[in-house]
């Protein structure tokens, strides 16, 4: 049996295969109101009829000034709930389980200033200067985050992702690169880690399903995060009741990376060992053979698939050919998937 292709138990919800679309900006809310468009649709339930097995949404911001562009996903009002639902009754009917990636872009932001970081550091010299949090800006995003997991929830999703990978906000926090505080939320990795404490307990009060956070396991600067620092973070948020990690690396601040088929595996693979936790591997995931082997040499639980789902919405299909397996194919697609 194919270990791409078996379920996989997290909390009440069952996915029929270990494939998930990983979360990726479309920049196609084009009315720049954070709402759905056609192309939504279309993109994201061909990827439903492709079978695969867990579909997360792109980084949707819980608050407007946190969009990495201005025609960014939202939740930040009730009034995205209806459409998002309809998107989720659509792809659940061919079998996929879905989630969403909660997020809020900090210094990152591509909107009109102000913009808000930990601390005022621009990203780099052409990006706007952020406006440092104060106690009660950093208590509203925590509030936001709780609030659109209460939408996601409203909207049926099967799972939520904490975006807190990418040098995006709660990244930004976490980071000495990017976080100079001298008050509670500054300072030594615990107090850095608070802000993404805060938000987990106050979006578990709401939401009970199964909850992910994304990670940039190597920030790929010298004096940022290592390894031992995220073993640290990732086993507060596994005594906190977070499901899985999923391990991408860099974004913190600007750097150039070796970039190789399956160059981020190793993050995953450490991250499950010494925490004990389910991970997810992501990074140039191509094929079906070098997801299964990912599997089955325990180095992940999950395998996130980027750009391969971009060229092809049936990547699933092209898989199990890889591997000889015979994938169950909607019932209007039969004629054609059958060998």
């Amino acid at each position: 049996m194919s270990k791409l292709f078996s379920p996989i138990q997290l909390k009440q919800i069952k996915l029929k295969n270990r494939i998930v679309m990983s979360p990726m900006c479309m920049y196609q809310s084009t009315n720049k109101d954070g709402h759905l468009t056609p192309f939504h649709y279309t993109h994201y339930i061909s990827r439903a009829v492709g079978q695969v097995g867990l579909i997360m949404l792109e980084a949707t911001a819980v608050l407007p000034e946190g969009r990495i562009s201005d025609q960014d996903l939202g939740i930040w009002s009730d009034a995205h709930i209806s459409d998002l639902k309809q998107l989720n009754e659509q792809m659940h009917t061919y079998g996929s389980k879905t989630g969403i990636q909660l997020a809020h872009a900090g210094r990152k932001a591509g909107i009109e200033p102000p913009i808000f970081a930990p601390s005022a550091i621009p990203f780099n010299e052409q990006s706007i200067k952020p406006t440092e949090m104060t106690s009660a800006d950093i208590q509203h995003t925590i509030a936001a985050f709780t609030a659109a997991a209460r939408r996601a929830k409203e909207a049926n999703f099967d799972m939520i992702e904490l975006h807190g990978a990418h040098g995006y906000l709660i990244n930004e926090f976490l980071s000495p690169l990017t976080n100079q505080r001298t008050d509670e939320y500054g300072g030594n990795r615990e107090n850095r880690y608070r802000f993404l404490r805060e938000i987990i307990a106050a979006v578990k009060a709401v939401w009970h399903g199964p909850l992910f956070v994304r990670i940039s396991a190597d920030e790929y600067a010298d004096g940022g995060n290592t390894i031992d620092d995220f073993i640290y973070f990732v086993n507060q948020m596994k005594n906190q009741g977070i499901d899985l990690i999923d391990c991408s690396t860099g974004g913190v601040v600007p750097a150039r990376i070796d970039v190789y088929p399956g160059y981020q595996v190793r993050y995953s693979d450490q991250i499950k060992s010494h925490a004990q936790i389910m991970t997810g591997a992501v990074g140039l995931l191509t094929n079906g053979k070098q997801a299964e082997d990912i599997l089955q040499q325990g180095q992940a639980d999950l395998i996130f698939i980027g750009r391969a789902l971009l060229r092809n919405p049936y990547w699933a299909k092209a898989a199990a050919d890889d591997l000889g397996y015979s994938l169950q194919a909607p019932s209007s697609y039969e004629r054609g998937w059958r060998l």
